[in-house]
């Protein structure tokens, strides 16, 4: 292996562990002793923090899961290592996000840390999933449908403004990290009541297991779960 692709690979496994680092895991822990791996929508995300801790709780976590990915993106740009490592970078931090080495590999969604990569890439494209995020707030009980129609989109959007084909790629990228972790539910098993393909559909449109929101984003852990 060359110098110079090792460095890139190197660049590339630093973008992972700095999204594996889950400020939402942090702020629960310190804000509240708890574990939001266990509570309402089991995420550790920005939502999930919100809806434990508010607003405050939820601004912290989102600014610095957006900075987590932004700056391996922004440094690789800066010490020039080019446009396709620094997407690459970028999109490794959004896979640490979504599976952190350091939180059992359950982590959140994605958003804050695709806003962060997209800010150094594509500040556009930020926008873009942004309004759709902003969108999916006036309809709360199915907010995660519209932002899946941001990512679904995105490349498209991307294409059409003549962005590089790297670009285009890590917009490709971050609707495929985003399908699968959905569909994956953060390694929850499937409530076999509910039955496996309504589960796995409601997880790909509406991001939750159940048709019960509130009882959703509200859950909390019985004694089993409090065990383990």
């Amino acid at each position: 292996m060359s110098p110079k692709i090792l460095k890139q690979a190197l660049w590339i496994l630093l973008g992972y562990l700095c999204g594996s680092v889950s400020f939402a895991y942090l702020v629960g822990r310190v804000g509240r002793a708890m574990d939001l791996r266990r509570y309402g929508s089991r995420k550790l995300s920005a939502s999930n923090v919100y809806t434990f801790l508010g607003f405050g709780g939820m601004a912290l976590a989102g600014i610095l899961d957006i900075a987590k990915a932004a700056l391996p993106t922004w440094l690789a740009l800066r010490l020039g290592h080019g446009l396709a490592v620094a997407v690459g970078a970028g999109l490794a931090a959004m896979v640490g996000h979504n599976w952190p080495l350091f939180f059992g590999f359950k982590g959140g969604r994605g958003i804050s840390t695709a806003l962060g990569l997209l800010l150094c890439v594509f500040p556009w494209g930020a926008l873009w999933i942004l309004g759709w995020v902003a969108a999916g707030r006036l309809m709360p009980h199915a907010a995660a449908a519209p932002a899946l129609l941001g990512f679904i989109s995105l490349p498209f959007f991307a294409a059409s403004l003549g962005q590089p084909s790297a670009t285009v790629w890590a917009c490709l990228g971050m609707l495929l990290l985003t399908i699968i972790k959905r569909l994956e539910g953060n390694r929850q098993p499937i409530p076999p009541q509910e039955g496996t393909w309504r589960v796995l559909w409601r997880r790909l449109v509406l991001d939750r297991d159940i048709a019960d929101f509130e009882a959703w984003i509200h859950h909390r852990p019985n004694a089993s779960e409090q065990a383990h």
